[in-house]
């Protein structure tokens, strides 16, 4: 989970500065060597090492001695950058309790200038590997850390959501810095794990909703019961940092999975019986 806000109020500004200097050089190193950081800084070796040693304790950077004394960021650090950008511009003041955990991320309550939700990426905690295979936006080879990973893929939910909000009901988009996405909170739960009164109007929402998000050139390209949420009687749908172009050359495979994944949904929980070709006419023709 991020790092604590005491953690980060506590940090002194040459901490900080080791923070994004360290971020900078992993586009280069896999572990940035000490004699680096401390070129980058200024300070005294141990003066550096005093601020990395207290770095490490917090969970924010992990050390490696082999072939040298090298440094990198773990999560708890990249969120420590992330929530400072976005408490400097004021869209974060306060962060809440866990909310929501997948495979590639976490997703907490916040406060802004009002309740927000704030998604931090995962890729590489579980799945960098798969995504690399799977994710035409990251390169097969090549040095190319979580953190940067991680980074592309908010960056793509985040352009999903603007492109999207309000023609498509998805949460609205509000900030975002490095792998955290800053969205409005949704009071609801997650289709697999409520009961609708009507399925089948549900169903009809969510297949127009689909539509409408391929008519701006968008399709989700992970979409089941689990990326979509249910507030207030109306779905909300979630989870778009593997959208795909509606003319993708497999535009035609990617759109249809999704469809199978809900209407298998519906059909196995609520006994909705809808024709893949219908809802594939719905939603392309």
């Amino acid at each position: 989970m991020p790092v604590s806000a005491e953690h980060i109020r506590s940090l002194h500004r040459y901490e900080l500065r080791i923070l994004s200097i360290i971020e900078r050089w992993m586009k280069r190193y896999s572990w940035v060597p000490l004699e680096q950081i401390k070129n980058s800084i200024g300070l005294s070796e141990s003066e550096t090492s005093f601020r990395l040693s207290k770095l490490i304790g917090l969970g924010m950077v992990r050390f490696n001695a082999v072939p040298y004394d090298g440094y990198a960021l773990v999560f708890g650090g990249y969120d420590t950058l992330a929530l400072h950008a976005l408490a400097k511009r004021g869209t974060v003041s306060a962060l809440g309790s866990l909310i929501g955990e997948g495979k590639e991320s976490v997703v907490h309550e916040a406060l802004g200038l009002c309740p927000v939700a704030i998604k931090f990426h995962r890729v590489g905690l579980r799945s960098f590997s798969s995504a690399r295979t799977n994710r035409e936006y990251m390169p097969e080879e090549g040095h190319y850390p979580w953190i940067f990973a991680s980074s592309r893929s908010a960056e793509r939910e985040f352009a999903a959501l603007t492109a999207l909000h309000p023609k498509v009901s998805v949460p609205v988009p509000v900030d975002r810095n490095r792998h955290a996405v800053v969205m409005s909170l949704i009071a609801g739960p997650n289709l697999n794990r409520c009961t609708v009164e009507d399925p089948a109007g549900m169903l009809d929402e969510i297949l127009k909703n689909i539509r409408s998000a391929y008519q701006a050139g968008i399709i989700h390209a992970d979409l089941s019961e689990f990326n979509v949420m249910v507030e207030e009687g109306r779905c909300i749908i979630i989870d778009w940092p593997q959208w795909v172009e509606a003319d993708h050359p497999n535009a035609h495979q990617v759109v249809r999975r999704d469809l199978e994944n809900i209407l298998a949904f519906f059909r196995r929980k609520y006994q909705v019986t809808y024709q893949i070709e219908d809802a594939l006419q719905c939603v392309t023709g």
